[in-house]
């Protein structure tokens, strides 16, 4: 008889699952939760992990495909906004949108200028600087890819009725605080406060 395994995702949902990685509830208190309400918080969770494995995935075919590495199509990406805006997009502004340094943004223009992505022109109004844009092939490119994926993610959200957004909302802005923003911690003895980590989110009756 053959010995049954898990499917990878099987088993990266499983390790969601506070029942699995936290059995004797050291991080989250979820001894009030019903077995239906923690499988549905994990469900959420295994949701968000799929969807960032799917997000990862995209972005790596991106940039493999266009030989191009993360800063290289965030740079590609301000370009593209830029001119949809009718702004003229400078060196300078491209260093501050990705935080780098003069050297190190002349080193990308120089790299995707030799790809064919970027051109590099006389500003149309300061002799002093630079103006960058997007060749047309590569703006035809990051449309198909990055572009095309935005606009299923925003029917996704349009879907939603304006409630359900807010909740969402507030789920993704809860979800982005580091755990130093959490309204309370343990207190000295190590005993939970109220509103912290282990103290569940309970709704209405």
């Amino acid at each position: 008889m053959t010995a049954s395994h898990n499917r990878p995702s099987q088993t990266a949902d499983r390790m969601l699952d506070p029942r699995v990685i936290d059995p004797h509830q050291d991080l989250v208190d979820y001894s009030t939760m019903g077995e239906a309400e923690i499988a549905q918080v994990t469900q959420v969770l295994v949701g968000m992990r799929r969807w960032r494995e799917s997000e990862e995935a995209l972005s790596f075919k991106s940039r493999n495909h266009m030989r191009l590495n993360e800063n290289d199509m965030k740079a590609l990406r301000f370009l593209v906004v830029s001119q949809n805006q009718n702004v003229v997009a400078t060196p300078g502004a491209l260093a501050e949108h990705l935080s780098i340094s003069s050297a190190s943004t002349t080193k990308l223009l120089d790299r995707l200028a030799a790809g064919g992505h970027v051109e590099r022109q006389p500003h149309p109004t300061d002799r002093r600087a630079l103006m960058i844009t997007i060749t047309k092939r590569t703006h035809e490119q990051v449309r198909e890819t990055v572009g095309r994926t935005h606009a299923l993610r925003f029917e996704a959200v349009a879907r939603l009725t304006p409630a359900e957004r807010d909740v969402v909302i507030r789920f993704l802005n809860d979800l982005s605080r580091t755990p130093d923003e959490a309204p309370q911690s343990m207190d000295a003895a190590g005993a939970t406060l109220p509103g912290s980590p282990r103290t569940p989110a309970r709704q209405g009756n």
